[in-house]
């Protein structure tokens, strides 16, 4: 926090989304595997690890992203974008069409 502003606020959306239980247990659970992952990476930097070992597990921390953007994607598709759409808001649409467009660079 920098001035007394939280980084994601100055980035992101105001919007907020209210996880069950469950959503946000398999989210943080992914991420702190993949925190962990990160860690392994700098360890093995500053073990000198051969090149393509750190490659191949840095690899590995990309997929798990990939994994976690399909998870995160598909609770938004169910539950935002859904409701979105039933209260007549196709705003959300070209939200999501952009919101793709992002990931698949």
């Amino acid at each position: 926090m920098k001035d007394g502003i939280n980084a994601a606020d100055k980035c992101c959306s105001k919007k907020k989304k209210e996880r069950t239980s469950e959503e946000y247990r398999k989210l943080i659970n992914r991420l702190n595997r993949i925190e962990g992952q990160i860690r392994g990476i700098k360890g093995m930097i500053e073990a000198d690890a051969y090149c393509t070992d750190i490659l191949i597990q840095s690899s590995a921390v990309t997929a798990a992203m990939n994994a976690f953007n399909k998870e995160l994607l598909g609770n938004h598709i169910r539950t935002c974008v859904a409701e979105n759409i039933r209260q007549g808001n196709d705003e959300v649409i070209d939200e999501l069409v952009s919101t793709m467009q992002k990931l698949m660079r």
